[in-house]
């Protein structure tokens, strides 16, 4: 991972154009490819950013950075003054430890998968990737895959995880195209119109309901 803090200006040329005037931020270079500009708030999300597969361009002086993605869109960041830059090697994250809650509900719909509707059918849990486990990969009654990440409440970084994991996927030709879907006891309004905005499906997981199914699997008493 490269750390830099700049005095930069930002412009984005895409489906839409965006300026971000001279000031202090913090550039992000991943080791995935993805560039993100932050500023000293705004929690965890950027001002801007670019994601993955793009590549990083600098000019011979290091004075503009040109990041490029698949379909043509640019970031181009303008630096005045580099006033910190460092590069570290995270290694292979472990990934997110889940509460008690949300293994349970990953438990539960892999072994329910009907509740989703008639037809769909598990591959498997815990589907690995570069950047993490996919909490269910499956396929719907079409024959679609799709990738099914779950929170006890769906929030937008739960979202933005689900993106990332779609990207990867969607590279891989066995299993492409690859369907998201973000499943939570409850989601929230701005994650549910991030979710609709990247073509990823919504569906409430009622947990009471889904301990509460009969178990319809042979018993001996």
């Amino acid at each position: 991972m490269r750390l830099v803090i700049a005095r930069c200006s930002v412009d984005y040329a895409g489906r839409l154009s965006a300026h971000l005037p001279l000031a202090t931020r913090l550039l992000l270079v991943k080791a995935d490819g993805s560039v993100s500009v932050h500023a000293d708030d705004r929690a965890y999300k950027p001002l801007n950013w670019m994601s993955p597969p793009c590549t990083l361009k600098e000019s011979d002086d290091g004075t503009v950075w040109t990041v490029t993605n698949k379909p043509g869109e640019q970031l181009i960041i303008t630096i005045e003054e580099v006033l910190h830059e460092s590069k570290h090697e995270l290694g292979v994250d472990p990934g997110l430890i889940k509460d008690g809650v949300e293994a349970h509900l990953q438990e539960l719909l892999a072994d329910r998968m009907e509740v989703l509707g008639e037809g769909w059918k598990l591959i498997r849990r815990e589907y690995p990737t570069a950047i993490g486990p996919v909490d269910i990969l499956c396929r719907d009654a079409q024959g679609a895959t799709v990738a099914i990440e779950i929170k006890r409440r769906g929030e937008i970084d739960g979202v933005e995880q689900l993106t990332r994991y779609l990207e990867l996927l969607n590279r891989d030709p066995h299993l492409a195209p690859v369907k998201g879907l973000f499943a939570a006891q409850e989601i929230k309004p701005q994650a549910r119109v991030l979710a609709t905005d990247r073509g990823i499906g919504c569906v409430t997981l009622d947990y009471d309901s889904m301990r509460g199914i009969e178990d319809d699997k042979l018993k001996l008493f």
